[in-house]
């Protein structure tokens, strides 16, 4: 039914996956998308919106791909409500379906039940360029007249035939549907009793309608009235979903070959092998296509290092400079104080991650542009099957190494909720680049400078055991994570391998900033809260205390010749220290201390902890803060961390403290902005508080091990 509004027409964007449906949702809207959710579930609404012409206006909703109106996946039981329509939210008025013209036999079944269940269908015909590289010749007037719904040949790539699909929407928009097409098979024999009493009780409803509605009440956002209604008619007619179902199925195939007769020519199955099988040969051979998959993967970890370092340094730069301009000309204030480290840092905190996500998503979606996701999910699956996962889990955890944040976000393609669930909570166990600062700063205290062959450093060798180690402990704490959660759900690794592709790099370019805005504006909100949060326990504590170290310092100063700058910058330094250690925060590290003086820390340690948990790479600049150094300069922090001593005269970083202390980094999440995403995934804060925790207490017991062996 056509919306009164005749300016703005609703389309429902459906197909196959791997179809070119994205491609072709890119083409139509470019940066006019946005990315929410659908209600209730983490699977991504991508919406747009373009022209038709200069009167009407198309409004267009992305459906995760799915290959039948039989749901088995999260994904497809989305595509599948919004079909259904029950709740009538979506007033679907066009239905723009791509078929996949080199399978086309298989993209036809979902195309037909679209079309009994009586929504307007424009099908947009892709990938004519491979079907005919394939030997597939298709006659697109006699599909369109076999189907009763106009059949466009489009090449979203080159924009070819899209200004006549455009044409085609606007000319069906404007038309009244007043007379239903005939079904695709003979719907009311299936089950034509049953299809009799869902219409006496439930209005305009067709046929093929009525049957999902009873296949499927249980899982549809009917009443609980209505609901009562359905179970009962099931019962009373004995209908049976699985034998509707099949039967189905089975006459729905039978006529789709009859009519590909009519219309399409298939080549001979031993025909000359087309590149992307012989590639296969090559990429999926046991032996070859393992060591090119380590080739591309170290390409890729690599590649986010490279090229994220620098726009992440200017980000860094930048907001340094800006702090610092901004601290020389507002005036001395709570609130300029609360501007510079408080706003600025948590927005330098949460823009630093950018050209990471970025870059990461950009490079992943060339990756599957071009098809060779699809084949890195399949080499590795049957590793992942052993600690609980299955391929897919794979590209995540690498993404964990440059940052978890994106690993955790890229988990939406795992189809299994206990699959996706159990790879969200392993990833930060990777070792990421935020980990990088502090692996330095203890390596370099802990490990002696040596060469083992003159090639060797003993401190690469601890810096790389550290990535192992990680990577170890995720497919350990999998396993056991896997026999605790008790999410049963049956997990088919059904896996489609696309043909190579050169990559599309508008589609590239959109998903990069796709990406960024959902970072910065869902997970950023979170992300800035707790930055002020941690800024206020830093710069604040009880009233008594900070006024004693207050004027403390003002006596010192007042003592101190004015031209003595240097004297004068030390005390400012001393004052900053002092006034830490007398923090909310501090107190904090104070509280604590007893807690992790069995892991070899003291109290300025426990205070990095606590701060630390913004990022962890705070800790170096917490370390430079207690101990009165110039951030930058990290020699002259590692010596006065070298030379710090405890109450007894004893130093604080010995190797046993030092390694614990490394240990406890790789282990625990001392990260906000990864919890926060975590949430934003599970939609719950029950799975990011287990993960803290389980973490937490590993990393505790790791660290307390390695300090008194090492003791």
């Amino acid at each position: 039914m056509i919306t009164t509004d005749i300016n703005t027409i609703q389309i429902a964007l459906a197909g196959n996956p791997n179809s070119g449906k994205t491609s072709l949702f890119n083409s139509l809207t470019g940066l006019n998308q946005k990315v929410g959710n659908f209600p209730g579930v983490t699977v991504d609404k991508k919406t747009g919106s373009f022209a038709l012409d200069n009167q009407m206006k198309a409004k267009i909703i992305d459906l995760p791909g799915t290959y039948s109106l039989y749901p088995r996946r999260a994904d497809e039981w989305v595509a599948y409500n919004v079909l259904m329509n029950v709740e009538q939210k979506e007033n679907i008025d066009i239905i723009l379906l791509v078929l996949d013209a080199s399978n086309l036999k298989r993209n036809l079944l979902f195309c037909t039940q679209l079309i009994d269940l009586k929504y307007p269908v424009i099908v947009a015909l892709t990938m004519n360029d491979l079907a005919h590289k394939k030997g597939i010749k298709i006659d697109v007037e006699e599909l369109s007249r076999e189907l009763n719904v106009p059949v466009i040949p489009i090449n979203p790539r080159t924009n070819k035939g899209i200004s006549q699909l455009k044409k085609t929407i606007a000319q069906s928009a404007v038309r009244q549907h007043t007379t239903a097409l005939p079904d695709f098979i003979d719907i009311k024999k299936l089950a034509p009793a049953s299809i009799k009493k869902m219409q006496d009780n439930f209005q305009n409803i067709n046929d093929y309608t009525a049957i999902h509605y009873l296949s499927n009440y249980k899982n549809l956002p009917f009443t609980n009235a209505q609901k009562t209604i359905l179970e009962e008619i099931s019962e009373e007619q004995k209908f049976s979903a699985t034998k509707v179902q099949a039967e189905e199925i089975l006459q729905r195939y039978t006529r789709i070959r009859q009519i590909m007769q009519l219309f399409a020519v298939e080549p001979d199955p031993l025909q000359k092998k087309i590149f992307t099988d012989k590639l296969d040969d090559i990429l999926l051979h046991r032996v070859w296509g393992y060591l090119i998959l380590f080739l591309v993967l170290f390409i890729l970890f690599q590649s986010i290092f490279w090229l994220a370092q620098y726009p992440m340094d200017a980000i860094d730069w930048s907001f340094t400079h800006l702090t610092s301009w901004l601290s020389s000309i507002l005036p001395h204030a709570w609130w300029s104080d609360l501007i510079c480290n408080g706003l600025l840092a948590g927005l330098g905190g949460i823009v630093v991650f950018v050209p990471q996500i970025m870059i990461l998503f950009g490079l992943i979606t060339l990756l599957e542009d071009t098809g060779y996701m699809a084949r890195i999910s399949f080499l590795m699956d049957k590793l992942m099957r052993k600690v609980g996962l299955n391929g897919k889990s794979v590209m995540p955890m690498i993404s964990g190494l440059a940052c978890a944040i994106p690993g955790i976000m890229s988990t939406r393609n795992i189809e299994n909720k206990k699959e996706r669930l159990l790879t969200i909570l392993i990833t930060p166990l990777m070792s990421c680049s935020a980990r990088l600062p502090v692996y330095t700063i203890l390596i370099g205290l802990a490990v002696p400078n040596k060469f083992y062959l003159g090639i060797f450093s003993a401190r690469g060798l601890i810096m790389m055991a550290m990535y192992l180690l990680g990577m170890v402990m995720a497919l350990i704490v999998s396993i056991v994570l896997k026999s605790i959660i008790k999410i049963r759900e049956k997990s088919f690794f059904i896996l489609e391998l696309p043909v190579y592709r050169a990559p599309r790099w508008k589609n590239v370019g959109i998903t990069m900033i796709e990406k960024a805005k959902v970072f910065v504006l869902e997970a950023g909100k979170v992300i800035l809260l707790i930055s002020l949060l941690i800024w206020f326990l830093s710069t604040y504590g009880p009233k008594k205390s900070m006024q004693s170290v207050d004027e403390k310092y003002e006596i010192l100063k007042a003592k101190t010749p004015s031209a003595d700058s240097a004297a004068i910058a030390q005390l400012d330094r001393n004052l900053g220290t002092e006034k830490l250690e007398n923090s909310f925060a501090g107190h904090l590290g104070h509280f604590i201390e007893p807690v992790i003086k069995p892991l070899g820390y003291d109290w300025k340690i426990g205070i990095a902890l606590i701060t630390s948990f913004a990022a962890r790479e705070v800790f170096v600049g917490t370390m430079a803060t207690i101990y009165s150094v110039d951030e930058d300069n990290t020699s002259t922090l590692q010596q006065k961390m070298k030379n710090a001593k405890r109450e007894d005269g004893s130093p604080v970083y010995t190797l046993p403290t030092s390694m614990s202390l490394i240990i406890f980094y790789v282990l625990a999440m001392q990260c906000m902005s990864t919890l926060a995403v975590v949430k934003r995934e599970t939609k719950s804060w029950t799975w990011p508080v287990v993960q803290f925790i389980y973490m937490t207490l590993l990393a505790y017991s790791f660290s307390f091990l390695i300090y008194h062996i090492l003791k």
